[in-house]
């Protein structure tokens, strides 16, 4: 299985029409949404082509394969305007591995939920890749946002390695975890 995994969309039209190029470019099994798809946030500017029912439309184009946790900015009527489920986290097993994903303000490298190997999330718009008390912490950064002079940025999770590339598909990270 190959994943794609983007987080903090905020409503830019401009890079959920990216993530479509992204998609095509990677060929992932399934697309992980980290949260704050839609609206902007009181604390961050307006995105490139703020058009959160144009990302919604395009979002919705790919709801066969999409996993989706829920964000701090994400509200309920996200929810009725997405043809997926938003979750509060999800779990999965890849290569014996236990995976958390989740938005990130609540479990991030400083909360890690237990029983976890690889902690993935978003939320603080900055990609990286580091190990905590043992376990793999992994933040996408922001494909739309991104803060502390790092890169609109995305993740590659297949079978053995981790990649956080930038938005032209340029590696910035990575790690073998099996």
């Amino acid at each position: 299985m190959k994943y794609l995994v983007v987080s903090d969309l905020h409503g830019s039209s401009y890079y959920a029409n990216k993530l479509k190029d992204i998609y095509n470019k990677e060929n992932p099994d399934n697309i992980i949404l980290l949260g704050d798809l839609y609206y902007h946030g009181p604390r961050n500017p307006l995105t490139k082509e703020y058009n959160p029912m144009e990302v919604s439309d395009i979002l919705n184009s790919f709801k066969d394969i999409i996993l989706c946790t829920r964000g701090n900015c994400d509200a309920d009527v996200d929810e009725m305007i997405s043809e997926f489920k938003f979750e509060d986290y999800i779990r999965i097993s890849i290569s014996n591995n236990n995976f958390f994903f989740t938005h990130g303000h609540k479990y991030n490298i400083d909360n890690i939920p237990e029983n976890t190997d690889v902690l993935v999330y978003g939320h603080f718009h900055t990609g990286f890749i580091k190990r905590q008390n043992g376990v793999l912490c992994i933040n996408s950064g922001s494909i739309a946002l991104p803060k502390d002079n790092t890169k609109n940025s995305y993740l590659i999770i297949d079978e053995k390695e981790i990649v956080l590339k930038d938005v032209d598909g340029n590696k910035i990270d990575n790690i073998l975890y099996k």
